[in-house]
């Protein structure tokens, strides 16, 4: 199920980090925030309300500059506003309405989006009472709020999530097949990756309408199985929007992961992992969906005097987070490689499949219990009463405890470290459930 996506939209100075900050860290719960991920996140899965969305921060938006920086944070805002399903227009109250706050008026109501206008630093009532001033953009009723001190936040998100779409399910038709996405920066070679795919002796057997806005998903044949390849805005269609960079571009990955059983990260050998590429990759680890890394362009590898052992181990270290992912070396220009591609994709899917009973999970974790005993915790420790494997794609553990506040996390990570020894799941995140003893 695709999560919505909420950006936040506003000239500079206007308090949106602020907001964001105060959004993704208090009052609500982050749905997952993983040791060893990336943190410099512009944008925080959170959830409000029964309902989970993918919060946005952007920068200071700026109609009329023509200066470098201010074009290349336009392109980006552009693209948090294409990819958005609900837009938080943040303006301030201080400064009354601007002539920049109408151009970026004028910008959303063009963009046909649900939007919410929130006046924020409204600390007291006698801000308060410039309000209705907001009327003027044209925008929709104005939310008062105070960032800074947490007046309003609570009445805002309740605002969002009552503007969210409904949750999007797969097609049916796609239910039962291995979905993958290809995922990455712009022009480390995704589309040319898919069109080499595509080339590689493969029938296309159709193309089905996405769940994400305006793409078209491809399903092919292979290896007698149908196989479905999620568009990400670079992979099939070119527009005024792709042509936009860095950080936002996530903002097509994360849409095409939530849809995916498997994402295929696309690096380019010339600038391997850069932020953007550890965003993504921390994404579909916390998205719980397998993983095969490509590093595409390879036919530039001799020039640039790089060898797959080192490149692999540097890689390898930086994504600890992932365990055993698969890192393939493709050349989508010359067609090097490129059969690896589904060929790893399937065999992560298989892993993400593997069921086995509760007796030979109950084993693993007993034996690793004996071997390595949890920590004691003000006189008290973890006892794990049984566990079970309740559901597979994502490879799903139910472990019952006595008291599910005595686990540490690290000891978390090293029940799955077992289970990983035992069982492997190679190349996809396992999802630790812990409940009380007694607890549905």
């Amino acid at each position: 199920m695709t999560k919505p996506v909420v950006a936040i939209v506003g000239r500079p100075n206007v308090g949106k980090s602020t907001l964001f900050n105060r959004i993704a860290g208090r009052s609500i719960a982050i749905v997952e925030d993983l040791p060893g991920t990336t943190r410099d996140r512009v944008y925080q899965d959170v959830a409000w309300q029964d309902r989970v969305f993918v919060l946005v921060d952007t920068g200071g938006l700026e109609i009329s500059t023509d200066d470098d920086i201010g074009k290349m944070v336009r392109a980006q805002v552009e693209i948090a506003i294409a990819e958005a399903d609900v837009i938080v227009f943040l303006v301030d109250v201080t400064d009354s309405v601007t002539i920049p706050d109408k151009e970026i008026a004028e910008v959303l109501r063009r963009s046909d989006k649900q939007v919410l206008l929130v006046v924020n630093k409204c600390d007291n009532w006698s801000r308060r009472d410039h309000l209705a001033e907001f009327y003027e953009l044209s925008v929709g009723e104005p939310v008062a709020i105070s960032a800074h001190h947490a007046i309003g936040t609570t009445d805002l998100l309740d605002a969002v999530t009552a503007m969210l779409p409904s949750g999007e399910e797969q097609p049916e038709q796609l239910a039962d097949k291995m979905k993958v996405a290809i995922v990455g920066r712009p022009n480390v070679g995704k589309s040319m990756l898919l069109n080499s795919i595509l080339g590689e002796d493969r029938s296309i057997v159709s193309d089905v309408a996405g769940t994400t806005r305006d793409a078209i998903d491809t399903i092919v044949e292979y290896e007698g199985e149908q196989v479905v390849l999620i568009d990400t805005g670079g992979i099939r269609r070119r527009g005024r929007i792709d042509r936009g960079i860095e950080k936002y571009s996530v903002l097509r990955a994360i849409r095409a992961i939530d849809r995916a059983d498997i994402a295929i990260l696309v690096l380019d050998v010339t600038d391997p992992l850069a932020a953007q590429d550890m965003h993504i990759a921390g994404y579909v680890h916390d998205a719980l969906k397998g993983m095969v890394v490509v590093v595409n362009k390879w036919d530039l590898a001799i020039e640039l005097d790089i060898e797959a052992p080192h490149l692999t181990q540097v890689i390898a270290a930086k994504l600890k987070f992932f365990p055993d992912v698969s890192i393939i070396y493709t050349s989508a220009l010359n067609g090097e490689g490129v059969t690896d591609v589904l060929k790893y994709s399937k065999k992560v899917f298989e892993e993400r499949n593997k069921r086995f009973t509760t007796p030979q999970v109950n084993k693993v974790i007993k034996e690793a219990l004996i071997t390595h005993s949890p920590r004691t915790v003000k006189g008290r420790r973890l006892n794990v009463l049984y566990a079970t494997q309740s559901e597979v794609n994502p490879p799903t553990f139910v472990l019952f405890v006595n008291d599910s506040n005595l686990l540490h996390f690290s000891y978390k990570r090293y029940l799955e470290n077992k289970l990983r020894d035992a069982f492997g799941f190679k190349g996809t995140p396992l999802n630790l459930i812990f409940k009380n003893r007694g607890e549905k």
